[in-house]
């Protein structure tokens, strides 16, 4: 998407908003199934929880995903955009027995990380095909806000607690068909990812009547020119060759998956927000935009970082500016950042924005939620209109006083 469309996008819909565009959407999810097209069965699960609209999910639908959720609402989400049951996997953490239950009759693919679940609800349903939740603990990402593999990380049954795992699917006669990790995001080293596929097959040889093995995601996107991320393809020539591998001596084909999020969409998303007022003060100069941490949250709850350009003034002069929200609360998206030239009613650009980013977003300071549009075929589509005044007061109730 050029600057053109952008702001012509941002003219037509206002700002702030949040733009996707379907091409690259459709290229990174070819990119995936290819590294991995020595794999005979393969399984790509969009994780919903990365960019939840509608309209996102009948795309991924038509591309023949899967998706993975997270909530019962995901699940309905999914069915909604036409997904059937057995393309949908549940990786819940710490809900109840009763929403398991509710999503079970839906006919979803179950997994569970929880051994006392596990036990309830091997019980109650043992027909009921049930994936089980691994955590290797294994740090596949630097940060422990994101990498959720980690000995301390509340997701996933502990490796070392699988002699009462085997225990529960005995005494419950439960069947269990599929094995699951997810170490984290933002995966820099491949061979730690592959050292945590060996706990995972080492896990699997302890279940005979296995469908799938499903390996997670957490691929690393780059968020600035020169930055790292996942090298997929090589992943997907040393993974595919020991997953073929691995099935021979199982002596049964299974199913590769993976559940990625921020690798489809990531980099096909732009937040798009215009510029309110540009400040100076003794030290620093700021350029205040029409959005906040209510937004995007992401530079303030995990400090990633999101490259910002003025397309409203592309060649202009480069200047350092800060970078902030009109919250009242400290939302800084950028600190002394080197920009084109800012004036009051630019439209700034944040790039990599499609991942965690709407899906976060609040009414905080009763502040509204911004438009979504979604390029598609060279059309811009307004896929989530912008939120009024009747949506902040839609659910409260007025007594009287």
């Amino acid at each position: 998407m050029n600057n053109r469309t952008l702001l012509n996008i941002a003219k037509e819909f206002g700002s702030p908003v949040y733009v996707y565009d379907a091409d690259t959407i459709i290229n990174q999810y070819k990119r995936l199934t290819s590294a991995f097209s020595k794999v005979n069965n393969l399984k790509i699960n969009y994780a919903v929880k990365a960019l939840s609209n509608i309209s996102v999910l009948k795309l991924f639908n038509s591309l023949g995903s899967g998706i993975d959720t997270v909530s019962i609402q995901e699940v309905q989400l999914g069915l909604r955009a036409g997904f059937k049951p057995e393309n949908i996997i549940f990786t819940p953490n710490g809900v109840s027995l009763e929403e398991i239950e509710n999503v079970a009759k839906l006919g979803v693919q179950i997994n569970i990380d929880n051994l006392s679940i596990l036990e309830q609800f091997g019980t109650k349903y043992p027909n009921i095909p049930v994936c089980i939740r691994i955590n290797p603990h294994v740090m596949a990402g630097g940060n422990t806000n994101i990498s959720v593999g980690h000995i301390d990380s509340k997701f996933g049954i502990s490796i070392h607690q699988i002699p009462l795992l085997l225990r529960i699917v005995e005494n419950t006669g439960m069947h269990i068909n599929g094995i699951h990790m997810h170490t984290g995001s933002d995966i820099l080293d491949i061979d730690v990812f592959l050292y945590a596929s060996e706990i995972l097959f080492e896990t699997a040889k302890n279940f005979k009547n296995l469908d799938f093995i499903d390996f997670g995601s957490g691929f690393k996107v780059p968020y600035k020119s020169d930055d790292i991320e996942t090298n997929i393809e090589e992943l997907g020539k040393k993974l595919s060759k020991r997953f073929n591998e691995f099935c021979k001596s199982y002596g049964k084909d299974l199913t590769l998956a993976f559940e990625p999020g921020k690798f489809l969409v990531s980099e096909a998303g732009v937040f798009l927000a215009k510029v309110n007022v540009v400040k100076q003060t003794t030290s620093t100069v700021f350029a205040q935009v029409d959005s906040g941490f209510n937004h995007l949250i992401r530079p303030m709850l995990y400090g990633s970082q999101h490259d910002i350009l003025n397309i409203s003034n592309p060649k202009g002069r480069e200047r350092f500016y800060s970078v902030v929200g009109y919250i009242c609360e400290t939302d800084t998206f950028a600190n002394n950042r080197r920009i084109n030239e800012i004036n009051q009613g630019d439209i700034l650009c944040f790039k990599n924005a499609g991942a965690y980013c709407y899906s976060m977003a609040s009414n905080y300071n009763s502040r509204y939620r911004p438009a979504e549009v979604l390029v598609y075929k060279g059309e811009a589509h307004l896929i989530r209109k912008r939120e009024t005044f009747e949506d902040i007061l839609n659910n409260q109730l007025e007594i009287a006083i």
